[in-house]
């Protein structure tokens, strides 16, 4: 496998082809169908999803790729120790009511850890991106990029934390979380640029007590870690990520915070 820079370079530049294709449906239009859970599924979904496969397949020749819309079809190789986790547009009911939070999230997993990872917002004109360097917000023009800052998490403070709540899937345990920080501030925004934020210092945690997939999570997990963060379950031990048997690639519920 290339060196980490090079993979790297390798997935925000599939992911900025991704979000190219993404924006056209979003500003064209587009059906929505069902899958088999019911969840919404696009064309901008697909094609996006082809693009990445494509040139992972193309760079990356027998790396096992873990992407959602193959999963949804039953199409998941098989993993060892090194694999990539790959949602191509991560926040679709984001997405169906235009709202900007819908990212390109690509991740390699070594040994349970996402280690590299890239996330896209194409409507909000963000990427970021984290490995064994640190973690970046990379700025773009006219959907090139044309520079990075390197950015880190924030310690957590000792009383009233900035806590990061999913926008489309709040449960009732996520808000007793909240209710034991008295006079936190609480900010809901969808998809994984809720760990970018933690990774650029602007929040301090990201409760997740509700379903979610490791495709959703494993890219901007890998730039929390890089920033100086952490995602943990609820034993408090690091996530990880793979195929657990009985529940294949469903995360546990987990905490994602700033730096300790």
């Amino acid at each position: 496998m290339r060196q980490d820079s090079d993979l790297l370079a390798l997935f925000e530049s599939l992911a900025l082809a991704a979000g190219h294709e993404i924006m056209r449906h979003y500003e064209q239009g587009f059906a929505i169908e069902r899958k088999a859970d019911a969840s919404p599924v696009t064309a901008a979904d697909r094609e996006a999803e082809k693009i990445i496969l494509s040139g992972l397949c193309e760079k990356l020749p027998g790396v096992p790729c873990v992407a959602e819309e193959n999963a949804s079809l039953g199409i998941i190789p098989e993993c060892g120790d090194a694999f990539l986790l790959i949602d191509p547009l991560d926040g679709t009911r984001e997405f169906i009511e235009r709202r900007p939070d819908f990212t390109v999230n690509i991740a390699l997993i070594r040994h349970g850890t996402p280690v590299l990872g890239v996330v896209l917002a194409p409507a909000r004109g963000l990427m970021f991106s984290g490995g064994s360097d640190g973690a970046f917000e990379i700025e773009l023009r006219d959907g090139e990029m044309v520079g990075r800052t390197q950015i880190r998490a924030r310690s957590k403070p000792a009383s009233e934390p900035v806590i990061l709540a999913s926008l489309s899937h709040r449960t009732p345990e996520t808000d007793a979380y909240i209710a034991k920080f008295p006079g936190s501030r609480v900010t809901s925004i969808g998809s994984s640029l809720k760990f970018c934020l933690l990774a650029r210092g602007e929040a301090d945690i990201y409760p997740r007590f509700g379903p979610t997939m490791q495709w959703d999570t494993a890219a901007g997990d890998a730039i929390l870690r890089a920033s100086g963060g952490m995602t943990r379950d609820l034993d408090g031990n690091p996530l990880t990520y793979g195929s657990r048997e009985g529940t294949g690639f469903c995360s546990p519920f987990f905490i994602a915070e700033g730096a300790s």
